[in-house]
């Protein structure tokens, strides 16, 4: 679907479109996949801002797993309840990686759970290759692929297979301005925290974690050549121009890599053919509404972009489509383990 009529084309890898509404699943599915028949019986258990969570729960539902999610208080309701209806327990703790993790910790040694992490996990990256994988196979000269960050499991799954299976291309990470300690640890050479308070700040909700993963962080100073910024005003536009002009629901921290395509090309790599990864469209629908009724903020679209989910619409919807059931076994193995660090040849889903 043409964005606008300008060249070079931007291609979207829509994993909005996937059951969840986020890129998540594929990681949950692949990591619980994964564990003894001993383990699942316990109970998992992981720690989200809301789309790990709901991919959890979901994973857990088709794997008849007893699932627990712990999410800050400051969670979108919309994703809280999505996990809750799909049968999770849920309990709240302040925002915060710390105190997301102090929590998990103390569930597992009260009940025995076996953790889900929602970034640093091997087989939770692997998962998140597939997305990855699917981008190579349906785009072949694909030379630059723009991912948002978070904690950085996409990034890391993402990066190990295009960099494994396309070894001309480049990776390039994008997030918000109010919450870059992807970019200070990249740049740094190590992992580098940003306060909470200060990464609550962005409206990509998705991306307010304060430091990336240890196993992402390897990842990243591997496989990943650089990551860039996006302002508030621009995940706004950016929502606003997929919505509109490719018919596509972004929440804000889904839409920063497409932002950074619109309004940063002058800051990524000349590349020939472009794909940006959205990762998630869980927004809730009053944010929605006020962001596409907003205008005190409108950005044209910029002469040098044209998006089109040509070719990879169909894999963002449909390589998980059969969503959690098949597929990751394979997909999520091939290519993982170049950084040294996704290990495990088998993500074990199919």
């Amino acid at each position: 679907m043409p964005f606008a009529r300008v060249e070079p084309r931007l291609l979207i890898k829509a994993e909005s479109l996937q059951p969840t509404g986020a890129f998540k699943l594929r990681g949950a599915y692949a990591a619980i996949s994964a564990l003894s028949r001993e383990a699942r019986g316990a109970g998992v258990v992981a720690h989200s801002s809301g789309n790990h969570a709901h991919a959890v729960a979901y994973a857990a539902a088709l794997l008849g797993v007893p699932a627990t999610v712990v999410v800050p208080a400051n969670a979108p309701p919309i994703k809280v309840e999505a996990a809750r209806s799909l049968g999770a327990r849920i309990v709240f703790c302040e925002p915060g990686l710390a105190a997301r993790t102090r929590t998990v910790d103390q569930l597992i040694s009260e009940h025995g759970y076996a953790p889900i992490p929602p970034f640093d996990h091997r087989d939770v990256i692997a998962g998140q290759g597939t997305v990855g994988l699917e981008i190579a196979a349906d785009c072949p000269d694909v030379d630059l692929v723009v991912c948002p960050v978070g904690g950085g499991g996409l990034i890391s799954g993402v990066a190990a297979a295009v960099t494994a299976t396309r070894p001309g291309a480049l990776v390039v990470g994008v997030e918000p301005e109010l919450a870059a300690d992807a970019r200070d640890s990249l740049r740094a050479g190590h992992r580098v925290a940003w306060p909470a308070a200060d990464t609550q700040r962005t409206i990509a909700d998705a991306l307010r974690a304060d430091q990336v993963g240890e196993l992402p962080m390897r990842h990243m100073l591997a496989q990943v050549h650089d990551i860039v910024t996006v302002s508030e005003d621009e995940i706004r536009a950016a929502m606003r121009l997929l919505a509109t002009g490719a018919r596509l629901v972004a929440e804000p921290g889904g839409a920063v890599a497409v932002a950074a395509c619109l309004f940063r090309s002058d800051e990524l790599p000349r590349a020939r053919r472009r794909v940006a990864i959205l990762s998630g469209g869980n927004v809730d629908p009053a944010l929605l509404a006020e962001v596409l009724r907003s205008d005190g903020a409108q950005q044209a679209m910029p002469s040098q972009a044209a998006v089109s989910t040509a070719g990879l619409g169909t894999a963002g919807s449909a390589g998980l489509g059969t969503a959690g059931t098949a597929g990751l076994g394979t997909a999520g193995t091939a290519g993982l383990g170049t950084a040294g660090t996704a290990g495990p040849a088998m993500a074990d889903g199919g």
